[in-house]
């Protein structure tokens, strides 16, 4: 059965043109089902989730103060796509604590590097280290996100870009592209975010007011037209973090039933169609985890 389930969400994803690493983990009993959950892609935003507990350990620990206040300068951003600061035309002040909120809920990436000024990549990933958390990258800042291909063609040729993200990668998983060679991106697996998510819900080497706070953040998500319409309901709460790059489409979070069940999905995608908006791939990857989480539900 299993592997029936596992032969049609592959099929289902080869269908919307896309490849992928997903896992979905029953957090209480430890059962998981998969697809190339041991594949390592670019992780785009969902490094936001790695640099709050960083922030937020430091604060535990008396190194920060949540409610410090921090002069962001403005994005002045007149492209379509960034939210939130991104697009201020003035400097704005604006309280640590508020800036995690921002970089989570709202995926704001300035936001998200005014944190990293507090704590550099570097930092973040000695701190996943010291957690127990070796499989995820954190290398570079957000700003970085922002100077790929993408920005050097209008918006009508959006495809131009895409079709490089896709054609140039290697067979070793390197890309012309910094931010998509896993061997200089930010990078995790559908394994490692899974891992992380259970130490947030679980908590053992997290604190648990770390914990709570990123849970509280990722259940403010804002953005919810990928894996939200298969998880949230009047029975269920969706907590998530997306990752948008060229090609790339993911998301990770925890899905709570009011049964008592909890599980951990991470969805890491990209995309073989050379097209900017591709409402379809976001369903077929939304189909693909509900079907594995509907799987091990049902055992």
């Amino acid at each position: 059965m299993t592997t029936e389930v596992l032969r049609a969400a592959r099929a289902a994803l080869d269908d919307a043109g896309l490849r992928g690493s997903f896992l979905v983990r029953d957090l209480d009993t430890g059962a998981e089902i998969g697809l190339d959950a041991d594949v390592e892609y670019p992780a785009a935003s969902l490094v936001k989730v790695p640099l709050a507990i960083a922030t937020l350990e430091r604060v535990e620990r008396g190194e920060l103060d949540a409610a410090t206040p921090v002069v962001v300068p403005p994005g002045r951003v007149g492209a379509p796509g960034p939210i939130g600061l991104p697009k201020f035309r003035h400097p704005a002040t604006i309280a640590v604590d508020d800036l995690l909120y921002l970089s989570v809920a709202i995926s704001d990436s300035t936001a998200a590097d005014a944190l990293f000024a507090l704590t550099p990549p570097a930092a973040v990933a000695a701190e996943l280290r010291r957690l127990g958390y070796d499989g995820i990258a954190v290398r570079h800042l957000m700003r970085d996100l922002v100077d790929t291909p993408a920005e050097r063609f209008t918006p009508a040729e959006g495809h131009l870009a895409h079709s490089l993200a896709i054609t140039a990668a290697t067979e070793g998983r390197g890309h012309p592209v910094t931010q998509l060679d896993i061997s200089r991106a930010n990078a995790g697996s559908a394994r490692a975010f899974v891992d992380l998510l259970q130490g947030l819900w679980r908590p053992t080497t997290i604190r648990p007011a770390v914990a709570e706070r990123v849970r509280e953040l990722m259940g403010d998500n804002v953005v919810r037209h990928r894996l939200a319409p298969d998880f949230g309901s009047d029975a269920s709460r969706w907590s998530s973090k997306t990752g948008t790059l060229l090609n790339l489409r993911h998301e990770v979070g925890v899905v709570e039933h009011a049964d008592g069940q909890v599980f951990a999905v991470a969805a890491l995608t990209g995309s073989r169609v050379p097209a900017v908006v591709q409402p379809g791939a976001e369903a077929s990857m939304a189909h693909v985890a509900r079907t594995l989480r509907d799987h091990l539900r049902s055992r």
